[in-house]
């Protein structure tokens, strides 16, 4: 054993021992093992970040970015009240449920897919009598299985995959669909027991006191729209679909006029204003179920369209008199100044007369260069996001309503709806004098609503994601996604570049927010791979990884390539299980391959077995980020995840060795 040989496992024994800790950040460890690989002379200084720029990261980086952009259009929102079953039983609604989240982690970052789909589950345990916990461990474990079916659908894959390339042999990074195969097989099996037998093993726990932020429901207005889904429908119709979604109409607007209590068999038309009390799922939900429009979202799309046509009109009534100047220049310049008829005589004005219109036509243009920059302000403006706020008593609102204060075009927000501690009110929204105490649901840019909260005294609530489903950028962010994939498949681009593409599309066409777009990114997991890229050629160029290939291969499997590839999967789950996956991926690849080497067998068996461990974290919650996410909000502890990790994993263990065989041949 060389001196660099010790050096390197010095580092990675430290290393692991730091990550099995968690008392530090995965990405300062990460770091701290770069740097001392540098220090050590390990890896040359011109090449220590070159991970940063390795495809495998940057592909990771934009995948995250549009994963945002599916969540904040509401386009995976729509997929989940099209797919989930309104009124099934326990095993239907799971079997949907988890197979939807599987589904969405092959194409998104897995851990988005948890987060959006964690309401849903939430909702059908109330729905089905189920403990939170039974339903959002095996959504969990789902996504999880879901993500190791494509490239894109969990780093460890695209670390996998990265290693292939630089491994030499031809044979390139793996495909998209690459990875479909073994992983398919792996998920069904793990998805039918999850959902036949597993979910019976999830301990019976009682979900964490003050998992939940409840503000009450908001008093709100939404127009149906001409042709829409609830033209036509009587209120009883329109109430079925929305107890799905927990609101109920209090109050019809038509004409202008308000009825309180609307019967049941009266028929809405195009244009009716619906009076709702929802909380803000609800409110979204209604509005993507019937094709509502949010009244307050309606007039600001009205006024904004007549305000750029009274530009465009003051625009060409301006270009007719420039026109006109211009031929009476040319006339004169012809001699033709004759053939103009000469102004009749008019009786002199006063000057008091001629300075009026003279200021008439003064502040005509003024309001047209007016209308003008805020049409070029609203273009340019940033993308409109929504906060709650608490009206405090010493604020210029109280008593007050959101027409006297021209919320609008004083201050450039809309007022979408109140919450005032479960009383009723019967005033319009636009009419509704504030109090003390209500929670208003702001609309507008997010530095406008916080100058708006400072000058008048409200104070924002802990932020949370708030969003209205948009069906036009629900569309455009997954067609994004799928010629970004489908550029990926046939071979147009290669994996990094081809979804860099989708980001930019997404930010060009505002799928995503643009002050999202580096706040989506999981920077800690950027660096964690940027950092152990160079430390994992460290192993490889210093012969430590073929070092411990030998030992694994010579002492535990005795020269059986078989039980070489069990031995790899077991050792990698368990990795897994007790430090971060991509982590686990980075070390454990260069081992694979080693092994392989020294075996000569195929390698892509051992670094797809790879793939499937770094992927099967079911036994502790610090394993994958969608364990730790229902860790409060199913009331688990520490111990609670091996119940049904254990014998997913061992279920895991047992199709995919076989599978691997057949696809991957030794």
């Amino acid at each position: 054993m060389t001196g660099d040989q010790i050096a390197i496992l010095v580092i990675l024994a430290l290393a692991m021992a730091a990550f099995l800790s968690g008392r530090l950040r995965h990405d300062m460890v990460a770091m701290g093992a770069l740097i001392a690989c540098v220090a050590a002379g390990l890896v040359p200084s011109e090449e220590a970040f070159s991970g940063f720029g390795h495809p495998a990261v940057i592909t990771v980086a934009c995948v995250l970015v549009l994963s945002r952009g599916l969540q904040t259009s509401g386009a995976v929102d729509v997929l989940a009240r099209t797919v989930l079953p309104d009124s099934a039983g326990r095993t239907l609604s799971l079997a949907a449920l988890t197979g939807l989240g599987a589904a969405l982690s092959g194409f998104m970052n897995n851990v988005g897919a948890m987060a959006l789909l964690m309401p849903v589950a939430l909702q059908l345990a109330r729905r089905l009598d189920m403990t939170p916990g039974r339903m959002l461990m095996p959504l969990a474990f789902g996504t999880i299985l879901g993500g190791m079916t494509t490239l894109i659908g969990t780093p460890p894959n695209l670390i996998v995959s990265g290693f292939r390339a630089s491994a030499g042999g031809g044979g390139g990074s793996f495909s998209m669909f690459d990875f479909a195969p073994v992983g398919l097989a792996v998920a069904l099996a793990g998805l039918a027991f999850i959902v036949t037998v597993g979910w019976r093993l999830v301990p019976v726990t009682r979900a964490a006191a003050g998992e939940a932020f409840e503000v009450g429901s908001y008093l709100t207005e939404v127009r149906v729209e001409e042709k829409g889904k609830a033209d036509g429908m009587n209120l009883h119709q329109i109430e079925a679909e929305l107890d799905k979604a927990d609101a109920q109409i209090v109050g019809l607007v038509r004409g202008g006029l308000r009825v309180s209590a609307p019967r049941g068999n009266r028929r809405v038309q195009g244009g009716d204003v619906l009076v709702l009390e929802a909380d803000v799922e609800g409110i979204a939900e209604a509005l993507s179920k019937l094709d509502l429009k949010l009244e307050e979202q309606v007039k600001a799309r009205d006024e904004e369209l007549e305000k750029k046509e009274r530009v465009r009109e003051k625009e060409a009534r301006r270009e007719e008199d420039e026109q006109r100047r211009r031929e009476i220049d040319e006339a004169a310049s012809l001699g033709d100044v004759a053939l103009e008829p000469e102004p009749e005589p008019v009786e002199p004005e006063s000057p008091q007369e001629s300075e009026t219109d003279a200021d008439k036509s003064e502040a005509s243009e003024g309001s047209a260069e007016s209308d003008a920059r805020e049409v070029r302000r609203d273009t340019e403006a940033e993308e409109v996001v929504l906060r709650e706020l608490v009206v405090r008593p010493e604020s210029p609102l109280v008593g007050r309503s959101a027409r006297d204060l021209a919320l609008r075009s004083r201050f450039g927000v809309n007022l979408l709806g109140v919450s005032r501690n479960g009383r009723r009110s019967t005033s319009r929204l636009r009419t509704l004098q504030l109090q003390s105490g209500d929670l208003l649901l702001m609309q507008g840019p997010a530095d406008v609503l916080a100058e708006f909260a400072a000058e008048t005294g409200c104070v924002p609530l802990a932020e949370r994601e708030l969003r209205i489903p948009d069906k036009r950028k629900a569309l455009l962010a997954a067609g994004i996604l799928g010629l970004s994939i489908l550029a990926t498949v046939i071979g147009l681009l290669p994996a990094a570049v081809s979804f860099a593409a989708g980001v930019l599309a997404s930010m060009l066409l505002r799928t995503v927010p643009l002050r999202s777009v580096y706040t989506a990114v999981d920077w800690p997991v950027v660096v964690l791979l940027a950092a152990l890229i160079p430390v994992a050629g460290a192993m490889e160029a210093t012969g430590t990884a073929e070092l411990i290939a030998t030992f694994l291969v010579g002492t535990l499997a005795q020269g059986h390539p078989v039980a070489a590839l069990a031995m790899v999967l077991v050792v990698t789950m368990f990795l897994s299980d007790v430090m971060n996956n991509a982590a686990t991926a980075a070390v454990m690849c260069p081992i694979a391959i080693g092994i392989a080497a020294t075996l000569g067998v195929n390698p892509d068996a051992f670094l797809m077995s790879v793939a499937i461990g770094a992927s099967c974290a079911f036994l502790t919650p610090i394993g994958h980020q969608n364990n730790t996410l229902i860790l409060g909000p199913g009331g688990f502890g520490f111990g609670d995840y091996w119940r049904l990790g254990l014998p997913l994993e061992l279920i895991v263990a047992a199709v995919a060795v076989p599978t691997l065989l057949l696809v991957w041949p030794l």
